[in-house]
């Protein structure tokens, strides 16, 4: 059986590299860039991948292959009067 991270965690993971990597664009510390280093590494191990444009591609493709959630809608009123 494979195991499947929840296309949430993937999604949270994906956002959180592709802000690390932002910041260290911005910024050049070494302190973003561990952070990045750190949410690549995630990533790569939740993939089970060795480098993170694998992972990346990865991720995105399971989250496109799980629909996204619906809202949940009210009823709609009662048109006749009480």
């Amino acid at each position: 059986m494979l195991l499947q991270p929840r296309p949430t965690i993937l999604r949270g993971l994906v956002q959180r590299f592709e802000d690390r990597r932002a910041a260290y664009s911005a910024t050049g510390t070494a302190e973003t860039r561990q952070q990045m280093n750190d949410a690549a590494y995630t990533l790569c191990v939740t993939t089970g991948t060795r480098d993170i444009d694998t992972a990346l591609m990865i991720a995105r493709r399971l989250i496109s292959l799980t629909p996204a959630p619906t809202p949940t809608a009210e009823p709609e009123p009662d048109p006749t009067p009480a």
